[in-house]
């Protein structure tokens, strides 16, 4: 008796309410409106935006150009630096 109770208990406690499987449909049925609201929100952000002029875009660009130039040679010289470095050492150890 005690055994069929407990079995009892614990199928009560794995069912499912019918409201719990139409709870996806729900969702689903949101899903538009979730989508346009996502999209207002976009828009109203991107009104919000300080977009730079032509001239401070032409600065910046200019400013990362010499930057990235700068170190490209500064690493390079520092590679052949170290590179070389390197091969006079081991050239004096081979001797």
């Amino acid at each position: 008796m005690a055994q069929a109770a407990r079995t009892n208990r614990e199928e009560e406690e794995h069912r499912v309410s019918g409201f719990a499987l139409l709870e996806p449909v729900g969702k689903l049925a949101n899903f538009p409106r979730r989508v346009r609201s996502f999209f207002h929100d976009v828009r109203v952000e991107m009104r919000q935006v300080n977009w730079p002029g032509r001239a401070e875009v032409i600065s910046t660009t200019l400013v990362v150009t010499v930057t990235v130039a700068f170190f490209g040679v500064f690493f390079f010289v520092v590679d052949r630096g170290v590179g070389e470095l390197i091969q006079r050492v081991l050239q004096y150890f081979k001797k």
